[in-house]
């Protein structure tokens, strides 16, 4: 039976992430009504491992959500996403949550937030931000937010690997910090980021050894993802 049920979960995978013409509507039911937090715990976990610790991304509900509140909840997914790909400089794809759920990831290239070795945002870091903050947080309050800062694994001068590491690390909660802090002075709410962590050089998402590899790990991820609330109003409207 166990066996039975892991198979079911693997080919649920399958489906959700090989059905490219799928949207996120479809996807929600899809998920809500099969097993979904048997899902959401197996993709929430891969999600999770770019935080650090194997803690997943999205709210701690417990339980599956349902199918009803899985559509509702695909139904805003997709205009959040929408919306995200109107802003400038952002590279917007779809994953799935530690509930099962549909969220949003949003990827912003360093080389356009910030000069090399520096926290400081730029002008056009600020104008990408100010859009983001303006036409997707602030239009959609019930999100939660994830925000990771990563760096390539480039040493330091006159330091050892270790030590360059460890400032790399040191680099990337900065810049994650600036983000989040810049979002904040635009109104974003303080409780809608739930974390801001950074990575330093792990998990890179191309080959360190190519300059253009190296210019892929220099990022800033946004993970939207809906909230307890989203999901407890999504499942009252299901139920009426």
């Amino acid at each position: 039976m166990k066996h039975s049920k892991f198979i079911a979960i693997v080919l649920s995978v399958v489906l959700v992430f090989s059905s490219c013409n799928m949207n996120n509507t479809t996807k929600g039911g899809l998920i809500g009504g099969g097993g979904g937090a048997a899902l959401g715990a197996l993709v929430g976990s891969l999600i999770g491992g770019g935080i650090g610790g194997g803690t997943a991304i999205g709210a701690a509900i417990g339980g599956a959500v349902g199918t009803g509140a899985g559509v509702l909840i695909g139904k805003k997914m997709d205009k959040v996403k929408q919306q995200a790909e109107a802003v400038q400089n952002a590279q917007v794809q779809t994953i799935t949550d530690a509930n099962g759920l549909e969220a949003v990831k949003v990827t912003f290239d360093s080389g356009i937030l910030f000069t090399t070795g520096s926290a400081t945002l730029s002008s056009t870091a600020k104008f990408s931000l100010n859009q983001f903050a303006n036409n997707v947080l602030k239009a959609n309050p019930d999100l939660e937010v994830a925000i990771l800062g990563f760096t390539d694994n480039a040493g330091w001068k006159n330091s050892t690997a270790e030590q360059s590491a460890q400032k790399n690390l040191n680099l990337s909660q900065q810049r994650a910090d600036a983000v989040k802090n810049y979002l904040f002075s635009q109104g974003v709410l303080t409780k809608q980021v739930k974390t801001s962590t950074g990575l330093g050089e792990q998990n890179p998402v191309a080959d360190n050894s190519t300059d253009a590899g190296k210019a892929q790990n220099r990022r800033v991820e946004v993970y939207l993802y809906a909230s307890q609330a989203m999901i407890e109003a999504a499942k009252k409207e299901a139920q009426n």
